[in-house]
């Protein structure tokens, strides 16, 4: 699959002259990986990517200690120029000379769109070399290109997806074997096996939430022992990365996906509960299409859990939006009215909670298609475990 940065970049561009804005800085942080595959931390060495907007003749350009070189050297990305700086150099005259190069340092109050994430002291250090400038956030330009998905953030997502899948099904398959495990000792064990089937690390903190705790949406694993009848909240997924060419950076992608299961049998209440999330979750997928609003999928799951009596057991908004980040836009809730387009990726998980006794949250990702949503996981939404499974 060719790699999409180039077009990314030139996307970005694009929506810069639109803006009117001279040129955005990104920072390690997702936008950077998102334009250039690259994934590095934070800290206190200069490494920034400079787009310039369209019509400028200079190319984007990232600016990055010369102990990168070879990293970079191995980016998927044609339209990018390089230039490194050494350890026993001022950085900033080499940012000074690519803001030059980007036509910025001659223009007449330019706005200059600086990562979300940046660290003050780099905003700073810009601030200082465009004294004339005005500033902004990158955002502005690049949240509305992150929210759709290209293929190959698809791919990577059902391939996350699907290795929650396999993992959530082994779980449950194991049925009385989980009896004594502590919730500490099982998402220990759920994450060995997201990595062995292929995860590169836990998407966020592994939830398993026995019983009562199950009534606490983020509740931490602990050494409560799981016990014959308890509903047991599993939240989890990893990271993918993405089938990129080269080795100059990784783009990953996270999996998160939520069951709630019993071993043995459940409570009448516990079933009835069950039920009304599964039906929940079912007509708030439903209701997702291109044009809808985010807030009228939040309500459509809202209204049913309403209608059977548990309205105040519902606590969070419907979803979040995946991508680099595990929660990213758009954010499925009241309030939003931002229309869902083709693309976006976005989890569906409503849930009921009650207090001192258990939880219940299904969740699955779903992709708003031309005409509806694609579920990315399909492993069993029921509560049942063991042999029943199948």
């Amino acid at each position: 699959m060719d790699a999409p940065f180039d077009q990314r970049l030139a996307a970005c561009r694009r929506r810069l002259e639109e803006r009117g804005a001279a040129v955005a800085v990104c920072f390690p942080s997702p936008n950077l990986t998102y334009l250039t595959g690259f994934e590095e931390s934070p800290s206190e060495r200069h490494l920034l990517l400079f787009v310039p907007r369209a019509g400028r003749g200079a190319e984007p350009t990232l600016v990055a200690p010369a102990m990168y070189e070879s990293q970079l050297a191995a980016l998927p990305v044609a339209a990018l120029r390089l230039r490194l700086w050494d350890d026993d150099e001022d950085p900033l005259e080499t940012v000074g000379r690519t803001l030059e190069e980007c036509g910025v340092d001659g223009a007449d109050d330019p706005t200059v769109l600086v990562d979300d994430r940046m660290w003050a002291t780099f905003t700073q250090d810009l601030r200082t070399l465009l004294p004339d400038a005005a500033f902004g956030l990158a955002s502005t330009v690049l949240e509305p290109l992150r929210i759709r998905k290209d293929d190959l953030e698809l791919e990577t997502l059902r391939r996350a997806a699907e290795l929650a899948d396999r993992v959530s099904l082994e779980i449950r398959e194991r049925g009385a074997e989980l009896v004594g495990e502590t919730e500490a000792e099982l998402a220990a064990e759920i994450e060995r096996l997201l990595a062995e089937y292929g995860g590169a690390e836990p998407a966020f903190e592994t939830i398993v939430a026995s019983g009562p705790n199950g009534a606490r949406p983020h509740h931490h694993s602990g050494d409560r022992e799981i016990e014959r009848g308890d509903p047991i909240v599993l939240d989890f997924g990893a990271f993918v990365a993405a089938a990129l060419e080269g080795d100059g950076g990784t783009a990953r992608y996270p999996g998160d996906q939520t069951r709630t299961i019993v071993v043995g049998e459940p409570s009448a209440e516990y079933e009835r509960v069950h039920e009304v999330v599964a039906d929940a979750q079912q007509a708030a997928v439903e209701a997702v299409e291109p044009g809808v609003a985010a807030e009228d999928v939040d309500r459509a799951a809202r209204e049913v859990i309403e209608d059977a009596g548990y309205g105040d057991a519902f606590v969070h908004r419907t979803g979040h939006g995946v991508g680099l980040e595990v929660h990213e836009p758009p954010y499925i809730v009241d309030g939003n009215d931002r229309e869902l387009e083709p693309g976006m990726v976005f989890s569906v998980e409503p849930g009921i909670y009650l207090e001192d006794r258990f939880g219940v949250r299904i969740e699955d990702l779903v992709v708003v298609t031309a005409d509806g949503a694609e579920r990315l996981n399909d492993s069993p939404r029921g509560w049942e475990t063991g042999a029943a499974v199948r």
